[in-house]
């Protein structure tokens, strides 16, 4: 008798740890959850036992709550032992937040790669008490909704610092085909990209074990977008090419902790949908600017929903790198227009042949 390997994707917790709980998914690995002040209600992080003391993968935003939280985790779940090693995967505020804060009150190391802890530094020295003039073109040139605009002009724009704990200096690098022992287990270092620059997710040689970050989700699509500071980047191309990259060594029976969610096994189910999702978001966009739209004009057909004033942002940055994947890569041609400002896209022949 043959027995069929469980295919498509499988969730074995379907209820998340409350905020001063603990989920074993693995022997010596907890998972635990942070909340977020935002529609993304939540970030996991997860503690490998090291025996005397803890690794933490990922910490959250920074925020009185947020550390009255990982005390009372602390001194609960993670039984008094201290938190030695925090491994972040990515420099976004809900990953690295509350690093320097493990480095500073609890002597922690910090390990990432060099790109998250340059750019989380950077940012988090960068503070502007109003929105930065390329900021503020990016977004006309964006076709932000006007009113909008107008609140976003006026208002204090949005710090990293606000919301990320200043990073002391010293950190230790990890980078592409790397390996690093955390709670026994030897993982390999495999970076992604697209959703945040030199994005580090880990595979375990020893049992099932994914850490994923952001870079693999089980039920949202990450958000991949682009910025002022970089306007003529092409995370979506550099999104395919790792998902392409990561695909292949992807197993039914990975059990993957990523970063928003649930854990999840069924990953090469996975993979096939996220590069799936969005080559279907840039065909239906193609057949969308069969006339000039801006990068707002798209949501439609990108998003099949009412995007609210709380998600905007990320949404238009997220129609502006399919639209600009699309003008990169010869699908589409791009021209200011003249009434508003805002840049324009148009499929060309070669993208409806």
């Amino acid at each position: 008798m043959t027995v069929k390997k469980a295919v498509g994707l499988r969730y074995p917790w379907d209820t998340p740890p409350a905020h001063n709980e603990a989920i074993e998914v693995a022997p010596g690995v907890l998972w635990l959850r942070l909340p977020l002040p935002m529609k993304l209600d939540h970030v996991n992080v997860y503690a490998f036992d090291e025996g005397d003391s803890w690794t933490i993968i990922d910490t959250g935003f920074s925020s009185k709550k947020a550390k009255a939280i990982w005390t009372e985790l602390m001194a609960g779940p993670l039984g008094g032992k201290p938190v030695s090693r925090v491994v972040v995967t990515h420099h976004h505020p809900d990953h690295i937040g509350l690093a320097g804060w493990f480095q500073t009150e609890h002597g922690a190391e910090l390990v990432t790669t060099r790109t998250a802890w340059l750019t989380a530094r950077m940012l988090t020295l960068d503070t502007q008490e109003t929105p930065a003039a390329e900021t503020l073109a990016f977004y006309k040139m964006s076709g932000m909704d006007r009113d909008l605009y107008e609140k976003r002009a006026s208002e204090r724009p949005f710090n990293f610092a606000d919301i990320v704990d200043p990073l002391p200096l010293g950190f230790t690098r990890i980078k592409q085909d790397d390996q690093i022992t955390i709670g026994g287990r030897v993982f390999d270092v495999h970076m992604g990209n697209g959703h945040a620059p030199e994005h580090a997710t880990l595979w375990s040689r020893d049992d099932n074990l994914v850490i994923a970050g952001d870079q693999i989700l089980s039920s949202i699509s990450p958000n991949v977008g682009v910025y002022a500071t970089e306007p003529m980047a092409d995370p979506i191309g550099e999104w395919l090419e790792a998902c392409e990259r990561l695909a292949p060594m992807s197993r039914e029976d990975h059990l993957v902790l990523g970063g928003h969610k649930l854990p999840f096994t069924g990953l090469p189910t996975r993979m096939r949908q996220l590069i799936a999702n969005h080559h279907g978001a840039l065909k239906r966009l193609i057949k969308y600017i069969d006339t000039p739209k801006s990068a707002s004009e798209c949501f439609p057909t990108l998003f099949k929903r009412k995007i609210g004033e709380g998600e905007y942002g990320l949404a238009l940055v997220e129609a502006v790198a399919h639209l600009s994947h699309l003008y990169q890569t010869g699908l589409a041609t791009r021209e200011l227009r003249a009434e508003d400002g805002a840049w324009v896209y148009q499929a060309t022949e070669q993208a409806n042949g």
